[in-house]
């Protein structure tokens, strides 16, 4: 169990490592092409914050755990709003733009209900229904982008950002190595976090699901956390409010929609009668507190982080459906995990005679 726990731990470590890294160099790549700051920290610190829920998503789902994929963007999402921007909050009440409010904020609402459409598709996002979200999620990055400009800017534009690279073919490569070395430590991350999970689900006992929707789902937000913590600690709180609500929309049109192109994927029932009925009031709950005063209050955010531990506990309390979800493997079999799919195709491959006459 200390082992499988401390691999996971790491598996997280290296799933940030690998985002810092890719944002870092995808960010100069932009820089020396001439993309303007904005598409910068829309596209490439916005998907820099959510990669890890996206590597994770992905490996999961491709390797038949689509419960964790699931668990993991809707406990990113709750925990994104309640404990996140509740935490921020706590440290120092935050200011809201107005435009924030107008835009991010329903958009997050609806959005929030995009996943209850699969009960019309068997409780699958099937290939099309995965299109659909992504075109809808680059129809939100336009549309937030010409009103930014409408507008006359987003506090996000005005946040610093790098000095132009170097030019020179030895700078270009060093950005690109850094790039492919942030893709590699995410595929891999992403790979051991999955087979880690999944053993931990095991032996404590709990579902797949819920392993996602709290430790892989944390350990995936934490990106989002660090930019908000330092975004409070820079004066520069309401960036923080515009990190975590992008993330959220992301994390359901992109990662859900990505995923779904990749392998389709079922919905437990039991997320449609609990955990996203959960993720919806909670994306809700976030109007009437952005409008009270346009500011986040630290008893607001206390409220908020109170409702997140009240919603963990429940889960491995086991109310209102057990830990396990009914998804446990019966006693004396185990649940299929990377390593057990690895042993087997090592069978097959040393003794092909199996196979044969």
């Amino acid at each position: 169990m200390a082992e499988n726990i401390l691999l996971l731990l790491l598996s997280i470590g290296v799933l940030i490592a690998g985002a810092e890294l890719l944002v870092r160099g995808a960010g100069r790549l932009a820089l020396r092409f001439g993309v303007s700051h904005f598409v910068i920290g829309v596209t490439v610190v916005g998907f820099g914050t959510s990669a890890p829920e996206l590597a994770a998503s992905i490996a999961s789902a491709t390797t038949g755990h689509a419960e964790i994929a699931v668990g993991n963007v809707i406990g990113s999402n709750i925990m994104n709003i309640a404990l996140v921007l509740g935490v921020t909050a706590m440290i120092a009440p935050i200011p809201v733009n107005r435009g924030i409010v107008r835009r991010e904020t329903l958009v997050v609402i609806a959005v929030s209900f995009v996943p209850l459409l699969a009960l019309a598709t068997d409780r699958t996002i099937g290939r099309i229904f995965g299109t659909t979200m992504f075109l809808g999620l680059l129809a939100f990055l336009w549309w937030s982008f010409t009103s930014s400009r409408r507008d006359g800017g987003h506090p996000a534009e005005q946040e610093s950002v790098p000095t132009p690279p170097r030019r020179g073919v030895v700078s270009l490569l060093f950005d690109v190595i850094v790039i492919i070395a942030g893709l590699l430590l995410l595929v891999g991350g992403a790979d051991r976090l999955v087979l880690s999970a999944t053993e931990v689900a095991r032996e404590l006992g709990v579902s797949e699901v819920v392993i996602g929707l709290t430790i892989v789902a944390g350990g995936t937000s934490a990106p989002e956390l660090a930019t908000s913590l330092i975004a409070v600690a820079r004066g520069r709180t309401d960036l923080g409010v515009g990190n975590i609500l992008g993330s959220c929309v992301f994390n359901i049109l992109g990662i859900l929609g990505i995923t779904a192109i990749i392998t389709p994927i079922e919905i437990p029932i039991e997320v449609f009668q609990f955990d996203l009925p959960v993720m919806i009031a909670v994306a809700a709950a976030c109007l009437p507190i952005l409008l009270a005063g346009h500011r986040i209050s630290r008893g607001e955010g206390c409220l908020l982080t109170s409702a997140f531990v009240i919603y963990t506990v429940l889960l491995f309390v086991g109310w209102p459906f057990p830990a396990d979800r009914g998804t446990a493997a019966p006693e004396g079999e185990a649940t299929s995990t990377l390593r057990d799919i690895h042993h087997d195709q090592h069978i097959d491959l040393v003794t092909p005679e199996s196979h044969r006459g």
